[in-house]
Protein backbone atom coordinates (compact mmCIF):
# COMPACT_ATOMS: atom_id res chain seq x y z
CA UNK A 1 0.00 0.00 0.00
CA UNK A 2 1.62 3.24 -1.14
CA UNK A 3 -0.83 5.79 0.24
CA UNK A 4 -2.86 6.14 3.40
CA UNK A 5 -6.03 8.09 2.55
CA UNK A 6 -7.51 10.19 5.33
CA UNK A 7 -10.90 11.86 5.68
CA UNK A 8 -9.21 15.23 5.99
CA UNK A 9 -8.55 17.15 2.77
CA UNK A 10 -5.73 15.65 0.78
CA UNK A 11 -3.88 12.45 1.59
CA UNK A 12 -0.94 11.24 3.62
CA UNK A 13 1.87 9.58 1.71
CA UNK A 14 3.58 6.74 3.50
CA UNK A 15 7.36 6.86 3.83
CA UNK A 16 8.18 4.38 1.09
CA UNK A 17 11.78 3.73 2.07
CA UNK A 18 10.72 2.85 5.62
CA UNK A 19 7.96 0.47 4.54
CA UNK A 20 10.32 -1.18 2.05
CA UNK A 21 13.10 -1.57 4.60
CA UNK A 22 10.69 -3.21 7.03
CA UNK A 23 9.71 -5.95 4.61
CA UNK A 24 12.51 -8.37 5.46
CA UNK A 25 12.27 -7.68 9.18
CA UNK A 26 8.51 -8.25 9.26
CA UNK A 27 8.77 -11.50 7.31
CA UNK A 28 11.36 -12.72 9.82
CA UNK A 29 9.21 -11.54 12.74
CA UNK A 30 6.17 -13.37 11.44
CA UNK A 31 8.09 -16.58 10.84
CA UNK A 32 9.52 -16.41 14.34
CA UNK A 33 5.99 -16.14 15.75
CA UNK A 34 4.94 -19.05 13.55
CA UNK A 35 7.74 -21.18 14.98
CA UNK A 36 6.75 -20.36 18.56
CA UNK A 37 2.93 -20.47 18.74
CA UNK A 38 1.24 -19.85 22.08
CA UNK A 39 -2.32 -20.64 23.14
CA UNK A 40 -4.83 -18.14 24.46
CA UNK A 41 -3.77 -16.28 27.62
CA UNK A 42 -0.33 -17.89 27.31
CA UNK A 43 1.12 -15.48 24.74
CA UNK A 44 3.95 -14.27 26.97
CA UNK A 45 6.75 -14.67 24.43
CA UNK A 46 4.71 -13.05 21.68
CA UNK A 47 3.78 -10.14 23.93
CA UNK A 48 7.41 -9.65 24.97
CA UNK A 49 8.58 -9.62 21.34
CA UNK A 50 6.00 -6.99 20.40
CA UNK A 51 6.81 -4.86 23.42
CA UNK A 52 10.53 -4.91 22.68
CA UNK A 53 10.08 -3.93 19.02
CA UNK A 54 7.62 -1.13 19.77
CA UNK A 55 9.90 0.24 22.47
CA UNK A 56 12.81 0.15 20.03
CA UNK A 57 10.70 2.39 17.79
CA UNK A 58 10.41 4.92 20.61
CA UNK A 59 6.86 3.98 21.59
CA UNK A 60 5.45 3.16 25.02
CA UNK A 61 3.38 -0.06 24.81
CA UNK A 62 1.30 -1.14 27.81
CA UNK A 63 0.93 -4.84 28.62
CA UNK A 64 -2.60 -5.85 29.60
CA UNK A 65 -3.29 -6.87 33.24
CA UNK A 66 -3.14 -10.61 32.55
CA UNK A 67 0.42 -10.36 31.28
CA UNK A 68 -0.47 -11.18 27.69
CA UNK A 69 -1.61 -8.76 25.03
CA UNK A 70 -0.81 -5.08 24.90
CA UNK A 71 -1.85 -1.68 23.58
CA UNK A 72 0.26 1.12 22.20
CA UNK A 73 -0.78 4.69 21.40
CA UNK A 74 0.82 6.54 18.51
CA UNK A 75 0.32 10.24 19.00
CA UNK A 76 -1.37 11.84 21.98
CA UNK A 77 -5.10 11.80 22.53
CA UNK A 78 -6.30 15.09 24.01
CA UNK A 79 -9.79 13.89 24.87
CA UNK A 80 -11.25 15.50 21.77
CA UNK A 81 -11.78 13.68 18.52
CA UNK A 82 -11.95 9.90 19.15
CA UNK A 83 -8.94 7.81 18.25
CA UNK A 84 -8.70 5.22 15.52
CA UNK A 85 -7.65 1.75 16.71
CA UNK A 86 -5.99 -1.04 14.74
CA UNK A 87 -6.42 -4.50 16.22
CA UNK A 88 -4.76 -7.92 15.90
CA UNK A 89 -5.08 -11.23 17.74
CA UNK A 90 -2.14 -13.17 19.15
CA UNK A 91 -3.01 -16.77 19.97
CA UNK A 92 -2.49 -20.02 18.09
CA UNK A 93 -4.53 -23.22 17.92
CA UNK A 94 -4.02 -26.55 19.74
CA UNK A 95 -3.33 -28.50 16.54
CA UNK A 96 -0.13 -29.87 14.95
CA UNK A 97 1.63 -27.96 12.19
CA UNK A 98 1.65 -30.26 9.17
CA UNK A 99 3.74 -28.02 6.90
CA UNK A 100 7.23 -28.96 5.77
CA UNK A 101 8.86 -25.52 5.80
CA UNK A 102 11.88 -24.17 7.65
CA UNK A 103 9.67 -22.04 9.90
CA UNK A 104 7.12 -24.70 10.88
CA UNK A 105 6.00 -24.78 14.51
CA UNK A 106 8.59 -25.98 17.00
CA UNK A 107 5.92 -26.63 19.66
CA UNK A 108 4.15 -30.02 19.51
CA UNK A 109 0.41 -29.77 18.82
CA UNK A 110 0.52 -26.00 18.51
CA UNK A 111 0.20 -24.04 15.28
CA UNK A 112 -0.72 -20.64 13.91
CA UNK A 113 -3.24 -22.25 11.58
CA UNK A 114 -5.65 -19.28 11.62
CA UNK A 115 -3.17 -16.60 10.61
CA UNK A 116 -2.87 -14.70 13.87
CA UNK A 117 0.88 -14.51 13.38
CA UNK A 118 0.18 -12.62 10.16
CA UNK A 119 -2.41 -10.36 11.82
CA UNK A 120 0.02 -9.53 14.61
CA UNK A 121 2.87 -8.76 12.22
CA UNK A 122 0.62 -6.67 9.99
CA UNK A 123 -0.48 -4.43 12.83
CA UNK A 124 3.11 -4.19 14.11
CA UNK A 125 4.28 -3.10 10.67
CA UNK A 126 1.48 -0.56 10.35
CA UNK A 127 2.35 0.78 13.78
CA UNK A 128 6.01 1.24 12.89
CA UNK A 129 5.10 3.18 9.74
CA UNK A 130 2.50 5.28 11.57
CA UNK A 131 5.03 6.04 14.29
CA UNK A 132 7.37 7.46 11.65
CA UNK A 133 4.53 9.62 10.30
CA UNK A 134 3.85 10.88 13.83
CA UNK A 135 7.50 11.81 14.31
CA UNK A 136 7.34 13.80 11.08
CA UNK A 137 4.15 15.55 12.23
CA UNK A 138 2.13 13.98 9.44
CA UNK A 139 -0.28 11.74 11.39
CA UNK A 140 -3.74 13.32 11.12
CA UNK A 141 -5.08 11.74 14.31
CA UNK A 142 -3.77 9.52 17.12
CA UNK A 143 -3.92 5.76 16.56
CA UNK A 144 -4.03 2.97 19.12
CA UNK A 145 -2.60 -0.46 18.37
CA UNK A 146 -4.43 -3.28 20.14
CA UNK A 147 -2.91 -6.75 20.35
CA UNK A 148 -5.65 -8.92 21.86
CA UNK A 149 -4.89 -12.25 23.55
CA UNK A 150 -7.09 -15.36 23.59
CA UNK A 151 -9.21 -14.88 20.49
CA UNK A 152 -9.54 -18.62 19.89
CA UNK A 153 -11.02 -19.49 23.29
CA UNK A 154 -14.51 -18.83 24.63
CA UNK A 155 -15.14 -16.61 26.37
CA UNK A 156 -12.40 -14.83 24.51
CA UNK A 157 -9.85 -12.25 25.55
CA UNK A 158 -11.76 -9.35 23.99
CA UNK A 159 -13.96 -8.88 27.06
CA UNK A 160 -10.93 -8.71 29.36
CA UNK A 161 -9.18 -6.29 27.01
CA UNK A 162 -12.22 -4.00 26.89
CA UNK A 163 -12.49 -4.15 30.68
CA UNK A 164 -8.85 -3.04 30.83
CA UNK A 165 -9.75 0.10 28.90
CA UNK A 166 -8.33 -0.62 25.45
CA UNK A 167 -11.32 1.07 23.79
CA UNK A 168 -11.36 4.16 25.99
CA UNK A 169 -11.27 7.14 23.66
CA UNK A 170 -11.61 4.96 20.54
CA UNK A 171 -14.24 5.93 17.97
CA UNK A 172 -13.48 3.46 15.21
CA UNK A 173 -11.49 0.26 14.99
CA UNK A 174 -9.90 -1.57 12.08
CA UNK A 175 -9.11 -5.27 12.05
CA UNK A 176 -7.80 -7.60 9.36
CA UNK A 177 -8.07 -11.34 8.81
CA UNK A 178 -6.25 -13.64 6.43
CA UNK A 179 -8.33 -15.20 3.67
CA UNK A 180 -6.64 -17.71 1.34
CA UNK A 181 -9.30 -16.97 -1.30
CA UNK A 182 -7.99 -13.40 -1.68
CA UNK A 183 -4.81 -13.06 -3.70
CA UNK A 184 -1.70 -11.71 -2.00
CA UNK A 185 -1.46 -7.96 -2.44
CA UNK A 186 -5.23 -7.49 -2.52
CA UNK A 187 -7.71 -6.56 0.21
CA UNK A 188 -11.26 -7.90 0.37
CA UNK A 189 -14.03 -5.75 1.83
CA UNK A 190 -17.83 -5.88 1.95
CA UNK A 191 -20.78 -3.89 3.24
CA UNK A 192 -22.14 -5.24 6.51
CA UNK A 193 -20.76 -7.98 8.76
CA UNK A 194 -17.98 -10.10 7.32
CA UNK A 195 -17.54 -12.41 10.32
CA UNK A 196 -20.03 -13.53 12.92
CA UNK A 197 -20.39 -13.42 16.67
CA UNK A 198 -19.52 -16.86 18.02
CA UNK A 199 -20.60 -18.71 21.15
CA UNK A 200 -19.67 -22.17 22.28
CA UNK A 201 -22.50 -24.66 22.71
CA UNK A 202 -22.31 -27.80 24.86
CA UNK A 203 -25.18 -30.26 25.28
CA UNK A 204 -25.32 -33.31 27.52
CA UNK A 205 -27.97 -36.01 27.24
CA UNK A 206 -28.76 -38.57 29.93
CA UNK A 207 -31.14 -41.49 30.27
CA UNK A 208 -31.37 -45.18 31.15
CA UNK A 209 -29.19 -47.27 28.86
CA UNK A 210 -29.36 -50.93 28.08
CA UNK A 211 -28.92 -53.61 25.45
CA UNK A 212 -29.44 -52.75 21.80
CA UNK A 213 -31.73 -55.80 21.58
CA UNK A 214 -34.25 -53.98 23.80
CA UNK A 215 -34.18 -50.29 22.80
CA UNK A 216 -37.80 -49.87 23.94
CA UNK A 217 -36.63 -50.33 27.55
CA UNK A 218 -34.03 -47.56 27.23
CA UNK A 219 -33.58 -43.98 26.21
CA UNK A 220 -31.79 -44.34 22.90
CA UNK A 221 -29.30 -41.55 23.43
CA UNK A 222 -27.34 -42.15 20.22
CA UNK A 223 -30.47 -41.62 18.16
CA UNK A 224 -31.43 -38.64 20.33
CA UNK A 225 -28.01 -37.06 19.82
CA UNK A 226 -28.20 -37.66 16.07
CA UNK A 227 -31.64 -36.05 15.87
CA UNK A 228 -30.51 -33.04 17.88
CA UNK A 229 -27.52 -32.64 15.58
CA UNK A 230 -29.75 -32.57 12.50
CA UNK A 231 -33.07 -31.20 13.76
CA UNK A 232 -32.00 -28.31 15.99
CA UNK A 233 -30.36 -26.32 13.15
CA UNK A 234 -33.43 -26.98 10.98
CA UNK A 235 -35.83 -25.85 13.74
CA UNK A 236 -33.84 -22.66 14.34
CA UNK A 237 -33.87 -21.87 10.63
CA UNK A 238 -37.67 -21.54 10.88
CA UNK A 239 -37.69 -19.47 14.08
CA UNK A 240 -35.38 -16.60 13.14
CA UNK A 241 -35.12 -14.25 10.20
CA UNK A 242 -32.97 -15.93 7.57
CA UNK A 243 -31.07 -12.65 7.13
CA UNK A 244 -29.75 -12.88 10.70
CA UNK A 245 -27.25 -15.58 9.73
CA UNK A 246 -27.92 -17.68 12.84
CA UNK A 247 -26.03 -20.94 12.41
CA UNK A 248 -25.54 -23.94 14.72
CA UNK A 249 -22.71 -26.21 13.63
CA UNK A 250 -21.35 -29.24 15.48
CA UNK A 251 -17.70 -30.10 16.00
CA UNK A 252 -18.01 -33.06 18.35
CA UNK A 253 -20.53 -35.82 19.13
CA UNK A 254 -19.60 -38.49 21.64
CA UNK A 255 -21.62 -41.39 23.05
CA UNK A 256 -21.05 -44.95 24.13
CA UNK A 257 -18.21 -47.44 24.06
CA UNK A 258 -19.64 -50.73 22.70
CA UNK A 259 -21.67 -51.48 19.55
CA UNK A 260 -24.32 -53.51 21.38
CA UNK A 261 -24.86 -51.25 24.40
CA UNK A 262 -27.07 -48.17 24.44
CA UNK A 263 -25.19 -45.60 26.55
CA UNK A 264 -26.48 -43.62 29.49
CA UNK A 265 -24.70 -40.41 28.52
CA UNK A 266 -24.05 -38.49 25.31
CA UNK A 267 -22.43 -35.13 24.52
CA UNK A 268 -22.52 -32.67 21.64
CA UNK A 269 -20.28 -29.62 21.23
CA UNK A 270 -20.42 -26.94 18.61
CA UNK A 271 -20.78 -23.26 17.94
CA UNK A 272 -23.62 -20.80 17.53
CA UNK A 273 -22.78 -18.02 15.11
CA UNK A 274 -24.83 -14.98 14.26
CA UNK A 275 -24.51 -11.88 12.07
CA UNK A 276 -27.40 -9.93 13.63
CA UNK A 277 -27.32 -8.42 17.12
CA UNK A 278 -31.04 -8.87 18.04
CA UNK A 279 -30.95 -12.51 16.91
CA UNK A 280 -27.76 -13.03 18.89
CA UNK A 281 -29.53 -11.83 22.03
CA UNK A 282 -32.43 -14.22 21.29
CA UNK A 283 -30.22 -17.19 20.43
CA UNK A 284 -29.80 -18.68 23.95
CA UNK A 285 -33.55 -19.03 24.54
CA UNK A 286 -34.13 -20.29 21.01
CA UNK A 287 -31.40 -22.92 21.25
CA UNK A 288 -32.50 -24.10 24.70
CA UNK A 289 -36.10 -24.49 23.53
CA UNK A 290 -35.18 -26.35 20.34
CA UNK A 291 -32.85 -28.77 22.15
CA UNK A 292 -35.40 -29.47 24.90
CA UNK A 293 -38.15 -30.14 22.37
CA UNK A 294 -36.13 -32.62 20.32
CA UNK A 295 -34.70 -34.34 23.41
CA UNK A 296 -38.18 -34.73 24.91
CA UNK A 297 -39.34 -36.63 21.83
CA UNK A 298 -36.76 -39.28 22.70
CA UNK A 299 -37.28 -39.16 26.48
CA UNK A 300 -33.75 -37.83 26.98
CA UNK A 301 -32.84 -35.44 29.77
CA UNK A 302 -30.93 -32.53 28.23
CA UNK A 303 -28.64 -29.88 29.67
CA UNK A 304 -27.56 -26.95 27.54
CA UNK A 305 -24.57 -24.74 28.32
Amino acid sequence: MNQLKSREPGSVTLPGTLSSSLRGELIAFRRDLHMHPELGNQEFRTTAALKARLEAAGLAPRVLPGGTGLTCDIGTWDGGRPMLAVRADLDALPIPDAKTVAYRSTVPNRAHACGHDVHTTTVLGAGLVLAELAREGRLPRPVRLIFQPAEEVLPGGAADAVAAGVLDGVGRIIAVHCDPKVDAGKIGIRTGPITSACDRLEITLDGPGGHTARPHLTTDLVTAAARIATDVPAVLARRVDARSGLSVTWGRIEAGHAPNVIPQHAELSGTVRCLDLPAWHDAPDLVHAAVDEVAALHRAKSTVN
